[in-house]
């Protein structure tokens, strides 16, 4: 039996505070309108935003995760935002070593690694981002790449059941692009992934959710969610829009 799908949204740098308080508001009474059960739901929203969110969804099938954190639980480190913060203003999950935050902010795997330990350390559970650029897909390097991420991010990382890692394969090529994998390459990396998971985590892996990033849309999300190994999406573009949303999250049934 495929794990619960997780339908999670990646607001990156949108909305004020207050629009996503009224967008929340908004997509929580739609939701009640829609079949959605089958799904587990996600916002991660920037760090401004968390607290009102985590306030509004209590008591809603919404759950409200952040898109970094910092390696370090406290100290001089000006403008990172811990592990113990977030958890505070109640995050349950985190996403970790996004694209974005490799290519702008330079982050390699020894810190997503770090930032992992201190993710789990407070409870929250990573979604751990990997994925090739278009350039390493057209050499055939897409497989190496991947996987030596996952291995490298992972050193060191316990976990005691399934549930408290997420795995999202994002294909650096289509992210914000329009350009999607094929679901038969989807499945096949996270397939691949499974299968590296498997010699990690022994016994989680059948149960640990793999879920695919990249330009997921209404039009293209049944087909990947149909994958035997994709266990849901990490959406951007399309989680800002309500309609998209509701309209992905029906898909994954």
């Amino acid at each position: 039996m495929k794990p619960t799908p997780l339908i999670a949204g990646n607001w990156k740098m949108n909305f004020l505070p207050s629009e996503a308080v009224r967008w929340l508001e908004s997509f929580v009474e739609q939701l009640e309108l829609v079949p959605h059960q089958h799904a587990d739901i996600l916002l991660n929203a920037p760090f401004t935003h968390l607290l009102p969110l985590a306030e509004l969804a209590e008591g809603t099938p919404v759950r409200i995760g952040a898109q970094d954190v910092s390696p370090h639980q406290a100290g001089a480190y000006t403008g990172e935002v811990s592990g113990p913060m977030l958890k505070d203003v109640g995050a349950t999950f985190v996403i970790v070593g996004h694209s974005e935050r490799r290519a702008y902010h330079a982050e390699d795997d020894t810190l997503v690694n770090a930032k992992i330990i201190a993710a789990r350390t407070e409870s929250l559970v990573p979604i751990l981002c990997v994925g090739e650029s278009e350039a390493q897909r057209e050499a055939g390097e897409a497989l190496p790449v991947v996987l030596g991420q996952l291995e490298a991010d992972l050193q060191g990382v316990s976990l005691r059941s399934s549930g408290e890692l997420v795995i999202a394969y994002e294909p650096v090529w289509a992210i914000g692009t329009g350009k999607t994998a094929s679901a038969d390459d989807a499945q096949e990396m996270c397939a691949a992934i499974r299968s590296a998971l498997k010699r990690l985590f022994p016994r989680l892996a059948d149960d640990m959710r793999v879920l695919y990033g990249g330009s997921m849309n209404p039009e293209n999300a049944g087909e990947l969610l149909s994958k035997p190994d994709v266990n849901g999406g990490l959406i951007g573009g399309a989680s800002l829009k309500i309609d998209s949303l509701l309209a992905i999250i029906e898909a994954a049934a």
